[in-house]
């Protein structure tokens, strides 16, 4: 079992940054592709961004690439977003996941451990 908790969240107005945590306890955290997705309402949930276990590779949604950084440190059991030059359309629900694998992962359904979720609200 893997426990994951977001933190950092908050309004923030456009071209505003701020940076999400993720703190994982339980199982070993360093064996997890990790990931960052986000939900609005009324709307899916949607990739933001992955990152293999060892961090040497990621992938982002397009519509984040070049303003949002996922990155982490296995020795902490921590994951991070930067996020920089919010938009109002960044405004969602933030979550953090954690899946076994050997790749990023994009899809929602395959992960298999969820936090909570943290709020981003970004004002025009």
């Amino acid at each position: 079992q893997v426990q994951l908790v977001e933190s950092g969240g908050g309004l923030v107005q456009a071209g505003g940054s701020l940076r999400l945590s993720c703190a994982a306890s339980g199982r070993t955290f360093s064996g997890y592709t990790m990931g960052w997705f986000r939900q609005a309402p009324e709307k899916e949930r949607e990739f933001v961004a992955s990152i293999l276990w060892n961090g040497y590779k990621t992938a982002y949604a397009d519509s984040v690439k070049g303003r949002f950084t996922i990155s982490r440190d296995n020795a902490k059991n921590m994951l991070y977003l930067q996020m920089n030059t919010l938009k109002p359309e960044d405004t969602a629900v933030y979550y953090c996941a954690a899946v076994t694998g050997t790749g990023v992962v994009l899809t929602p359904r395959l992960y298999d451990y969820w936090g909570h979720g943290t709020q981003v609200t970004v004002s025009s």
